[in-house]
C-alpha cells in the first residue's frame, strides 16, 4: 500500500481508495491507465494499416511476422484492458470515429484476444527477447505463450460478463480448440506454459540475479521492459517511490518516502518468526537500515533509520510511525551508477519469468485435480524453502512469496476469491461501502465523450 502520511501521499484519497477497493471515475491515475492502454492500441491498429498498405517496401519474408508482432502486443494491451476495466470497446482501425465505437462484453474481447494471440503464434521468432540482440524487448513466441496461459489461468473471470453476481463459470467446462483438439482451460494452461518451457527457460540459480544490473542474461526472464540509463528514457519508480530519503540519499539517489509491505504480505512471509521465508530479505528493507559501505544510515536529525514493518496502516498522519512504518521494497539491485534520482538505472524491469509458468502450471493441475507438488517445489528449492504440499491455499501464498512487487497480486486475489477487505477495514463513509468491485470503473471523461459507453454496476 501506499499509506497517507501527513501531508504526503493523499493526493485526493487516490490511494486510500485503491487499497479500500473504492475508486472513483474522476481519479485520474484511473484515467491515464485507460488512456495509455488505448494510446497503444490505437499505435498498433496504425502500425498494422502501414505495413498492410506498404507491404510492397517491406521484405516479403518478413512482412507478415511483423504483423503477427504488432497482433501480439495489441493483444497484450486488450488482455490488460479486460483485466482492468472489463467491458471495454474493441476496435481494430486507427480511424474509426467516436460515435461508432461500441462498449463490448468482457468475453467477447477476451475471445477476440485469445484467437488473435494464436493466431499470432506461428508467425513469431522463438527467441529469448530478455536477451540482448535484435529481438530484445519485442514480443516473441514465449512472450504470447505467457499471455495466453494468463488468460486460460483466469477464464473463469475474464468470461464472466456478470461479475457482480454471485456464480461464475467453471474452468472445467471452459474450452479451447488449440492444433485441432480441445482442452478446457487448465489444461490450455498447461499446454502454453509447456511450449515456454521447450524454448529453453530455466529458473536463474539466484532469485537475486533475475533482478541484477545488466540482467540481460538472466535465463528465466521471459519479458522485460529494457533499461538503459544512456540510450532510453523509460523510468523505474519502484524504489524511488519507497525508500525513506535519507535511505535514498545514503545510497545515491532521491526518493518519496511511500509504498510499503500491508500486515498481509508480513504474515504470509513469516517475517519476525524463525520460519520467516528466504525471500523476505531479497524483497523487502526492514529495520536498521546500512549504506553500501555497511555503516547505519542517520536521518537529518541524527536518529538511525529503522523501518518499523508492523505499525502500518492506510492513514499514518499523526502517529509517532508516520515517516518510518512499513517494509520497503528492495527486490531491484541497486544500481550504483543510476541518475535521475536512481530512476534512470541498467535493471531491466521483469515482467514475465520462468518461476511463474511453473507456478502456473502448478495451479492448473491441481484445479484440474493432478497433482503440483513438483513445480511448486522446484520454485521453493531456488530459494532452500522447505517443501509444501501443492493446494490452492499453499499456490495463493507462494505467488506473493515469489513474484512480491511484480505486479500479479490484484489478479491473484480476484481470482483465488480473496480480493476482498475484512468488514472492520472497509469504507464507512455512506454510499463507500457499495462501491466495492474487482474491476476499475470507466474515466468519466471517457463516458462523456462516447455516449455509447455505460459504466459498471457499482460506480457513479
Amino acid at each position: 500500500m501506499i499509506p497517507t502520511r501527513g501531508g504526503d501521499w493523499y493526493d485526493g484519497g487516490f490511494w486510500q481508495r485503491l487499497y479500500f477497493r473504492a475508486l472513483d471515475a474522476s481519479d485520474q491515475y484511473i484515467r491515464a491507465t485507460w488512456e495509455y492502454l488505448y494510446k497503444v492500441i490505437a499505435l498498433s491498429n496504425k502500425s498494422m494499416e502501414v505495413l498492410e498498405t506498404n507491404k510492397y517496401r517491406f521484405d516479403s519474408s518478413k512482412i507478415e511476422s511483423y504483423l503477427a508482432e504488432v497482433k501480439a502486443f495489441r493483444g497484450i494491451y486488450y488482455y490488460y484492458l479486460i483485466d482492468l476495466f472489463a467491458r471495454v470497446p474493441l476496435t481494430t482501425s486507427s480511424t474509426i470515429p467516436i460515435k461508432e465505437i461500441k462498449q463490448s462484453e468482457r468475453r467477447e474481447v477476451f475471445d477476440f484476444v485469445v484467437a488473435e494471440l494464436q493466431e499470432a503464434l506461428p508467425l513469431l521468432i522463438k527467441e529469448h527477447s530478455n536477451k540482448l540482440g535484435e529481438y530484445y524487448g519485442r514480443v516473441s513466441y514465449p512472450v504470447a505463450c505467457f499471455v495466453l496461459a494468463k488468460l486460460m489461468l483466469n477464464a473463469e473471470v475474464y468470461t464472466n460478463n456478470n461479475w457482480t453476481e454471485p456464480g461464475q463459470p467453471n474452468g472445467n467446462s471452459i474450452w479451447f480448440t488449440i492444433d485441432g483438439r480441445q482442452y478446457n482451460a487448465w489444461q490450455a494452461v498447461l499446454y502454453y506454459c509447456d511450449q515456454i518451457s521447450n524454448t529453453g527457460y530455466t529458473l536463474s540459480s539466484t532469485y537475486e540475479y533475475n533482478f541484477s544490473v545488466f540482467n540481460e542474461s538472466s535465463d528465466e526472464n521471459i519479458f522485460i521492459i529494457p533499461m538503459d540509463k544512456r540510450s532510453y528514457t523509460n523510468q523505474m519508480q519502484y524504489l524511488f517511490r519507497s525508500l525513506h530519503y535519507s535511505h535514498s540519499n545514503a545510497l545515491g539517489f532521491g526518493s518519496e518516502n511511500g509504498t510499503s509491505a500491508t500486515l498481509t504480505v508480513l504474515r504470509t512471509f513469516g517475517y519476525d518468526t524463525e520460519e520467516t521465508d528466504p525471500r523476505f530479505d531479497m524483497n523487502y528493507y526492514a529495520g536498521i537500515m546500512y549504506d553500501l559501505e555497511g555503516n547505519v544510515i542517520k536521518d537529518a536529525y541524527g536518529t538511525s533509520v529503522e523501518y518499523l514493518p508492523w505499525e502500518i496502516k492506510p492513514d499514518l498522519s499523526g502517529s509517532p510511525y508516520e515517516k518510518m512504518a512499513g517494509a520497503r521494497m528492495k527486490k531491484y539491485i541497486i544500481d550504483k551508477t543510476s541518475i535521475k534520482d536512481g530512476k534512470l538505472i541498467d535493471n531491466d524491469i521483469v515482467l514475465f519469468r520462468y518461476a511463474d509458468v511453473l507456478l502456473m502450471k502448478s495451479e492448473a493441475k491441481v484445479r484440474n485435480g493432478e497433482n503440483g507438488d513438483s513445480e511448486l517445489n522446484e520454485v521453493r528449492a531456488r530459494v532452500s524453502a522447505t517443501p509444501r504440499v501443492a493446494t490452492l491455499e499453499t499456490i495463493f501464498d507462494e505467488r506473493l512469496l515469489e513474484l512480491a512487487w511484480e505486479g500479479w497480486r490484484r489478479q491473484d486475489m480476484i481470482r483465488f476469491g480473496k480480493y476482498h477487505l475484512p468488514y472492520d477495514q472497509r469504507p464507512q463513509a455512506s454510499g463507500e461501502e457499495n462501491r466495492y468491485t474487482t474491476v476499475f470503473p470507466i474515466p468519466r471523461n471517457v463516458l462523456e465523450l462516447n455516449p455509447n459507453l455505460t459504466q459498471h454496476t457499482g460506480y457513479n
